[in-house]
């Protein structure tokens, strides 16, 4: 009898004991935002003034490839054949242009061949080349302080960028639209009026947006964008067509909306003055443009927007 008593005392503790379901797990916990994600309170204005005025797309000419392994004697280009590897900053977070491949741990996608072929032209092999990763807003610091040799990372030509870095000639031209989930309702940036959206910092999406959608929302990746949309955080992301075709691709239950509303010309960018890398990445791009590997490269990466257009057509000012 006492066995069943002690037994009958345990089993109702273990019933009553511990608190309810409900205050182990709130019912609504709170969603985690990405780290460094912040709502701008004060959004630049869609019209910030007057704009620096350039010829922005138009390069320098590029010369004579010179054969791989033999650089001119005291050019950037030997120098960097000289130290045995070419720096390159590029993106881990833009599918199918600038990712890190989860199966392999390499860095791929569009911009990063464009800097392989730059490798493969000083030292007769693409593998030469160390990436960094940088963000869209550390772009210009890392090549004006010599960190890197040129960036390739979905970076648009301004003539406020040409002020603080050069660039070549136009290697890619994207154009700004919209992501959004599916069945959203959102048809377009017109309809973002009433609207969170989110961009990269850093990014020329940013000033594109402003003034179009009541609330911006600045993060330090693509993906981290998407991140947000998933949550229901945000309504819509905003950026280069090329960089929501990779957002939509890793999402199913998204899709990019609306036709383009701006020209993105993508360059190489190359730390200000060194005059003689920018005409030698204009040499590799007119080789790439000519012998078909522009058009390879973007059916490899970038086939899922449709055939491989026609590149564009370089614009040299010398």
């Amino acid at each position: 009898m006492r066995r069943l008593a002690l037994a009958a005392v345990l089993l109702a503790g273990a019933c009553t004991s511990g608190p309810a379901p409900s205050e182990v797990v709130p019912k609504e916990a709170p969603v985690p935002v990405p780290a460094g994600a912040s709502t701008l309170t004060n959004p630049p204005s869609a019209s910030p003034g007057p704009a620096p005025q350039c010829n922005a797309t138009a390069s320098l000419r590029p010369g004579a490839l010179p054969p791989a392994g033999q650089m001119p004697a005291g050019s950037t280009m030997d120098r960097i054949l000289q130290r045995g590897r070419l720096i390159a900053g590029v993106d881990q977070n833009s599918y199918l242009m600038g990712f890190r491949n989860s199966f392999t741990g390499e860095i791929e996608g569009f911009d990063v061949d464009v800097a392989r072929q730059i490798a493969r032209a000083i030292f007769g092999d693409a593998s030469k080349v160390q990436f960094k990763v940088v963000t869209a807003a550390e772009r210009i610091g890392v090549l004006q302080r010599g960190e890197v040799d040129v960036v390739a990372r979905t970076m648009t030509i301004t003539c406020e960028r040409l002020q603080d870095v050069d660039f070549s000639a136009v290697y890619y031209q994207a154009g700004q639209r919209v992501l959004v989930r599916r069945n959203s309702g959102i048809a377009g940036v017109e309809a973002l009026g009433d609207k969170t959206v989110c961009v990269a910092s850093g990014s020329t999406s940013l000033n594109n947006v402003a003034g179009r959608a009541r609330t911006l929302v600045s993060v330090p990746n693509w993906t981290d964008c998407l991140v947000m949309l998933q949550q229901g955080q945000v309504d819509a992301i905003s950026t280069d067509d090329t960089i929501l075709a990779g957002l939509a691709a890793q999402d199913p239950y998204t899709e990019v909306v609306g036709a383009r509303f701006t020209d993105e010309s993508y360059g190489i960018g190359v730390p200000k003055g060194q005059e003689d890398l920018v005409r030698f990445v204009n040499g590799v791009l007119e080789r790439m443009r000519t012998d078909g590997t522009w058009a390879e490269t973007y059916r490899r990466w970038l086939g899922t927007l449709g055939p491989a257009p026609q590149p564009p057509v370089a614009r040299y000012r010398d």
